[in-house]
């Protein structure tokens, strides 16, 4: 049974993209596969990995701006994958979206006031003056001037742009928001702005967020949980402290060891990863990541069988043979 406080519970979810081939006898990109985690109300779940690991895949999923192959969500209790259109549709209102690319997000022939508007309009929120000032309070509320309302995207800066792309996933009041990199495609002097205000935004409205990163510095300040994604499969889950304190999986304690730290003496061991991250047309047998693993084990059980993502301590996953003695955050000179 569901805890009343478990807003999203993904179950065996599955992403799999077919590809052409002689005679209809095609491959498939395996973008997710077999994904399960919960989101808690008012949570912050990142979710991390490299590129390609199938993130965004998975975020869109949950959203149905992707169909899944197989699998469940259930949001609020609700099994959103069963919902008919017209059901979805009116779920939409409890549920959005915030892409990584502000600029592609935005319709350049269409003022940034006008895009904000428009979900209120097509859900029958507000109209007219009502819309208007609906509007303007929205940008004072991402901190931007209502003056900017009449500017097209090309007349902003991409940290103005991104803060326009959340106004309008914050216009229709929903509970949850699937936050797809967010930061990654603005300057390092405006991502902290831009975390900052999701934090806030989230105190003051009570919201939820499923944070897509690549970056483990970012999502260190904004998130409760981490799971860590990798071709496909999540391979840790737990709790932000603990994670960056012991991570359990050796990949999870490469992606820790590129994350900069202030002080030079407490900086870890950089520990690079071999080799480039297999196809997920072709994953290979086995551990998803023992190919470049530095602790794959001579007994072969690496290569062989797949680990499955288990409770190693309490509220704490990790789908590796070995996970209870991880690899340790070496610190440098």
């Amino acid at each position: 049974m569901n805890s009343p406080k478990t807003l999203l519970r993904v179950e065996s979810l599955v992403k799999h993209f077919p590809v052409g081939g002689l005679f209809g006898r095609g491959d498939h990109v395996r973008a997710v596969d077999g994904v399960s985690l919960s989101l808690l109300r008012g949570q912050t779940l990142a979710l991390v990995g490299e590129s390609g690991s199938g993130k965004t895949t998975l975020g869109r999923c949950i959203v149905r701006l992707i169909e899944p192959t197989s699998g469940r969500v259930s949001f609020d209790g609700v099994d959103i994958l069963a919902l008919r259109r017209t059901e979805m549709r009116a779920l939409r209102r409890r549920m959005q979206i915030v892409f990584q690319d502000p600029t592609g997000s935005l319709n350049p022939r269409m003022t940034v006031g006008t895009a904000v508007r428009e979900p209120l309009e097509v859900h029958r929120i507000a109209r007219g003056k009502d819309a208007h000032a609906r509007v303007n309070k929205l940008f004072r509320e991402v901190g931007l001037d209502p003056s900017l309302t009449a500017r097209y995207p090309h007349e902003l800066s991409g940290g103005q742009k991104q803060r326009v792309g959340i106004a309008r996933a914050l216009s229709i009041q929903p509970e949850f928001i699937v936050l797809d990199e967010p930061v990654s495609a603005l300057d390092v002097s405006v991502q902290a702005q831009v975390v900052n205000l999701l934090v806030d935004l989230q105190k003051a409205r009570d919201l939820t967020y499923l944070f897509i990163a690549h970056d483990l510095a970012v999502v260190r300040h904004i998130a409760d949980r981490i799971a860590v994604m990798y071709l496909g499969k999540i391979v840790e889950t737990a709790d932000v402290i603990p994670l960056y304190d012991r991570p359990l999986h050796p990949y999870t304690v490469s992606l820790l060891s590129a994350v900069p730290v202030p002080d030079p003496a407490a900086q870890r061991k950089r520990i690079p990863l071999r080799g480039e991250m297999p196809s997920s047309r072709h994953p290979p047998p086995g551990c998803p990541f023992h190919t470049r693993c530095p602790h794959t084990r001579k007994d072969e059980r690496c290569s062989t069988e797949v680990p499955e993502l288990q409770e190693v301590e309490p509220g704490r996953w990790a789908a590796c043979h070995y996970a209870e003695t991880p690899m340790t955050l070496g610190r440098g000179s």
